[in-house]
């Protein structure tokens, strides 16, 4: 195997340990704090926080690893510092005994996950070449399917048997996982250890912004999906288990098949958006994502069939967050890798603090209609709603790709 293929296999190990964290706390934290509080909206609140420091920290930290030239290299640096928080955060947040000191934690977390993730992501072009973008997206996605998996799946059970469970796997998880990419990596070090100030970061990440239309196309796109991604996340296992009166098992045996479906996408999607191009294989996905959501609006009541459903429309959603991230490889000048990662993250954030909030927000107003289901049933459609928005947007980067998933010629 190839010095970049064993780079495109180790950069994957972030990928996983990113998922299982941020996966266990937004799937099983909203259960925990349900002990504390009944109102959807202020359980939301907790987990949209995310979307602040996913709004902040990358505008400094992307393009500030662009300039931090050390031994080490540029990126791995900040991954390195970022590994003892997030491990902390995972590990004590279920023995906090209020809603508040459990905030608190997770905003720890939080922070640290967003210190992390955006050199975590510039670093993939910098030792990745550009034919293997596609492919390097599948194998992170195989990964993070896996540990969707783990995540969803096995903190199902473990969360049955003790609460602070899932989050204590995680934490160990996560550790193991994100340590991959800084220990089996390599990048170019130096000296020159640069900081220009938190003004003069944020400033040149929206220059970038402002340059670069066709970046500025995917972000909004990106924003929608990670929306998306984040309110099902939030609300999926309280949907089958209070919406849908089912047992724990139902709720991981329906993850399962998500995870399965990821899986699929994952292994199936990189090579062919490399073969016919990137943008091109989103777009068909998106209109089986989207309209399998809408569709997820209509029952009240649960049947076994749902799963030959759920499973086709978990696939067309695998492929699109698969392929994300390489078409934004694609677009962004080398010269910015950290600082559009960053960006890229920042629009993510607006995602996640909108998404779980109109969603939670969407199920308190829709609770003394929607009585089957406890008003659940109505956060499917609100999640459609960003994914058949930005189809448009990606009908619009077609073009980036004339030749099939060949890169695009300088102009």
């Amino acid at each position: 195997m190839t010095p970049q293929r064993n780079a495109v296999w180790s950069l994957g190990l972030g990928a996983c340990g990113l998922a299982v964290s941020i996966t266990t706390t937004r799937a099983y934290l909203p259960p925990l704090l349900k002990h504390f509080t009944s109102s959807a909206t202020l359980i939301a609140s907790v987990i949209a926080a995310e979307g602040f420091f996913a709004l902040t920290l990358p505008l400094v930290i992307g393009p500030w690893s662009d300039t931090f030239h050390t031994p080490m290299g540029r990126r791995r640096p900040f991954m390195l510092a970022a590994l003892g928080p997030l491990s902390f955060g995972l590990a004590l947040v279920a023995f906090m005994p209020t809603i508040w000191t459990a905030t608190l934690i997770i905003l720890g977390f939080y922070f640290a996950y967003y210190i992390y993730e955006p050199p975590y992501r510039g670093l993939y072009p910098d030792v990745v070449p550009p034919s293997l973008y596609g492919r390097s997206q599948s194998v992170q996605h195989i990964m993070r399917g896996a540990a969707l998996g783990l995540a969803l799946v096995g903190g199902g059970f473990l969360f049955k048997v003790w609460h602070p469970a899932p989050f204590l796997f995680a934490a160990v998880v996560t550790t193991a996982a994100c340590a991959g990419p800084v220990l089996l990596v390599r990048e170019e070090g130096g000296q020159s250890r640069v900081f220009k100030g938190i003004r003069s970061y944020v400033q040149l990440s929206w220059h970038v912004f402002r340059r670069e239309p066709e970046v500025r196309m995917f972000l909004t796109a990106n924003a929608a999906w990670e929306g998306t991604f984040a309110a099902m996340s939030t609300f999926v296992v309280l949907y089958i288990t209070k919406g849908l009166n089912q047992p724990l098992w139902v709720s991981s045996a329906v993850l399962a098949t998500v995870a399965a479906g990821y899986v699929v996408a994952a292994i199936a999607a990189g090579p062919l958006g490399d073969r016919i191009g990137l943008a091109r294989v989103i777009f068909y996905a998106s209109f089986v994502y989207g309209g399998g959501l809408v569709v997820a609006g209509f029952p009240e009541h649960w049947h076994t069939y749902y799963f030959g459903l759920i499973f086709p429309v978990a696939v067309a959603g695998g492929t699109v967050m698969t392929l994300a991230w390489g078409l934004l490889f694609k677009l962004m000048p080398p010269e910015h890798r950290g600082a559009i990662s960053g960006v890229a993250t920042t629009t993510k954030g607006f995602g996640l603090l909108i998404g779980p909030l109109v969603a939670g927000a969407a199920h308190d107003v829709a609770a003394p209609y929607l009585k089957t289901t406890d008003g659940y049933q109505v956060i499917w459609p609100v999640c459609a709603l960003p994914i058949l928005l930005a189809i448009p947007l990606v009908g619009s980067l077609l073009g980036v790709e004339p030749s099939g998933g060949a890169e695009p010629q300088p102009g």
